[in-house]
């Protein structure tokens, strides 16, 4: 690590958080003579690569000279006053929950807009879509390191309308549905939120949340807690998205360009899962106590539906679709981080927060290459990418052989290092040891086998017993998908493929290393968060 002064981390975070508001300004603004190059289009999608590259960099050189002996200290702290009728402050900040969120943010949209460089969404202006996706990650990496209950549901709300806009404008079949069932069940849940987070700046007399978090809902009675965590938990659950407040996500990340799904499912479910921890577990513990046990029970329900729903999807001649399977996926793998918050543990949030960065690297990761193969076959309907062939092979016994022997157009044959990577991706999902997915869900189901004091050992047993069942059926889709998708037989010809391009590659490997680093060695990662997660359940962060 490397020592940066104080007054140049602040400059780093306030930069990671207004350069892409002001990168999306620019971007709508008309491009100087020397750097149009060869047609505007191309001009503004090189700025948008040029933004995101700068904030990643920044990201970077932030995460570099934080303090990791201290990582539960507020560090880079901006604290401007700015509303002070209301006591509304500028209150910037990170420490090690936050700042892997920051870096994670800060690299999708990165990778977002150099994939989209050279594979433009086809639909209207480029200049909107960047600026746009840039304003969408202003709004993403505030979240994260604002510090101020009415600035973070500023934020939160921020990244609704470009988001709106990508699905609307560049998405696919659907789109303007699956659009307005993304903003509907968001602003609803929003509205609730708000009330909730008003009630906590009223009765607590401030809005900052490390203040609020320090005083650990000590000035808050019982009753006030309760129903602040009832409002504000309803907000936070369907950007999660817990079932059953789920049910926009499938649409959504169908209807999505291909940088829309991958930026849905990376990034925004996140902010929803760090309020709970940022939020709710530090600020009003006694009215998250009285939800928890509801809490873990629609996570694990959720963590078994999603699984149901995704089999239901891979069957043969279910007409499933591929990017609807990944969407139906995160609400299982989302289950797993909001069960980890619900044990109220050190070990089951560290959890949580492992396994948000494990989804958001894995499930990027497989939209990105969903997206390539609907490049390639014009489809992401599993049937049609299977391409079964009318015969079978009989088995040795002289019946007929299960799928897994029917001759295909597998794409191992057809595109073997998309193929590999798709097959990489899918175990990566289901939680395969020495791989990221695998830290979060074991860390989240050892918490729930100790929960916190006053929670009902019986249940969270029960409820660990049901999700450990869920990693069984994870693993069944996934293998499911791999086998009729990669492997088949040769029995007949079939088309060749365009394997993975060069700017794909570019793209796509920083999420495979990352995944694979951080199973290998998740100290890495839990030795930011650990430190700051146990002064947050303590009370309050120094």
């Amino acid at each position: 690590m490397i020592d940066i002064n104080e007054s140049v981390m602040q400059f780093l975070l306030a930069f990671v958080v207004v350069g892409p508001l002001l990168g999306a300004v620019a971007a709508l603004l008309p491009a100087p003579p020397g750097l149009k190059g060869k047609s505007p289009e191309q001009a503004v999608l090189r700025h948008g690569v040029t933004v995101t590259g700068a904030v990643l960099i920044a990201a970077i050189v932030l995460a570099l000279g934080f303090d990791h002996d201290h990582p539960s200290k507020m560090q880079a702290t901006t604290d401007i006053s700015w509303i002070p009728a209301l006591d509304v402050r500028i209150h910037l900040g990170t420490d090690g929950i936050s700042l892997p969120l920051l870096v994670l943010t800060a690299l999708l949209t990165f990778l977002c807009a150099l994939y989209s460089y050279s594979k433009p969404p086809s639909g209207p202006s480029p200049k909107a879509f960047v600026a746009l996706l840039l304003l969408l990650e202003s709004g993403t990496l505030a979240t994260f390191a604002v510090l101020d209950l009415l600035l973070f549901f500023l934020a939160f709300e921020m990244v609704l309308i470009p988001m709106y806009f990508l699905i609307a404008r560049w998405g696919g079949e659907g789109r303007t549905r699956a659009a307005w069932k993304f903003i509907l069940f968001t602003l609803l849940g929003s509205v609730v939120m708000l009330l909730g987070l008003l009630l906590i700046g009223i009765k607590a007399g401030t809005f900052d949340m490390v203040a609020l978090a320090t005083d650990n809902g000590r000035s808050l009675t019982a009753s006030v807690q309760v129903i602040a965590v009832l409002a504000i938990g309803i907000g936070l659950a369907v950007k999660a998205p817990m079932w059953p407040l789920h049910s926009w996500l499938p649409d959504a990340h169908t209807a999505a360009p291909t940088v829309g799904s991958v930026l849905l499912a990376g990034v925004l479910l996140k902010m929803g899962t760090y309020g709970f921890i940022r939020i709710l577990l530090p600020v009003a513990p006694h009215g998250f106590h009285t939800f928890a046990p509801y809490l873990a029970a629609f996570a694990v329900v959720g963590i078994v539906y999603g699984s149901l729903a995704c089999l239901a999807l891979a069957k043969r001649g279910a007409k499933g679709d591929l990017k609807r399977l990944i969407a139906y996926s995160s609400v299982g793998h989302m289950g797993f981080v909001l069960l980890g918050i619900a044990t109220m543990t050190p070990t089951g949030v560290n959890g949580a927060l492992f396994a948000n960065i494990a989804h958001g690297l894995i499930t990027g990761l497989l939209f990105f290459l969903v997206g390539a193969l609907k490049d390639r076959t014009g489809s992401t309907d599993l049937d049609t990418l299977a391409l079964p062939s009318p015969g079978h092979h009989p088995s040795p016994s002289g019946s007929a052989a299960p799928d897994l022997f029917q001759s295909g157009a597998a794409l191992y044959g057809r595109a073997p290092r998309l193929g590999g990577l798709l097959a990489f991706g899918a175990v990566a999902s289901l939680g395969l040891p020495g791989l990221a997915g695998f830290w979060g869900e074991m860390l989240a189901l050892f918490g729930a086998f100790r929960p916190a004091a006053g929670l009902s050992r019986p249940a969270f047993l029960t409820f660990l017993a049901i999700g450990a069942f869920g990693t069984l059926l994870t693993a069944a889709y996934m293998l499911i998908v791999v086998r009729r998708v990669c492997m088949g037989g040769a029995e007949r010809e079939v088309p060749k493929l365009a394997d993975v391009h060069g700017y794909e590659l570019a793209a796509w490997t920083p999420l495979v290393t990352l995944t694979v680093l951080a199973g290998l060695w998740p100290k890495a990662l839990l030795g930011l968060t650990d430190p700051a997660v146990q002064q947050l359940l303590a009370g309050g962060t120094r």
